[in-house]
């Protein structure tokens, strides 16, 4: 019984961590910027913006010119698409246009 609960255990652990890392990104680099809601890191000659909030776990003194290690994921806040409804306006169009030159 023991052994069954400990893979279990070792199974959903391993889950939980490909599930993780495949949702995380991670940047490294002096801090240029930080503001109430937004750090802004260097690495390179590349600028990551990146936004915090109250939940936003911080240790250390944060302060310009400190380097960091952010972990950061992208979400998506909103998702709008525009193509599928501009492709069956022009099926209509197409459609009025056979039917107006078949009646001629």
């Amino acid at each position: 019984m023991k052994r069954i609960f400990v893979s279990v255990l070792m199974v959903l652990f391993a889950v939980a961590s490909i599930a993780s890392a495949l949702d995380s990104y991670q940047v490294t680099g002096p801090i240029t910027e930080i503001k109430d809601n937004m750090i802004t890191v260097t690495k390179g000659k590349e600028n990551f913006q990146i936004a915090i909030d109250k939940d936003t776990k911080k240790t250390g003194d944060l302060k310009v010119g400190s380097k960091v290690t952010i972990k950061y994921q992208m979400k998506a806040t909103s998702i709008e698409s525009k193509d599928v409804a501009k492709k069956e306006e022009k099926k209509e169009v197409k459609k009025e246009e056979k039917t107006d030159t078949k009646k001629k």
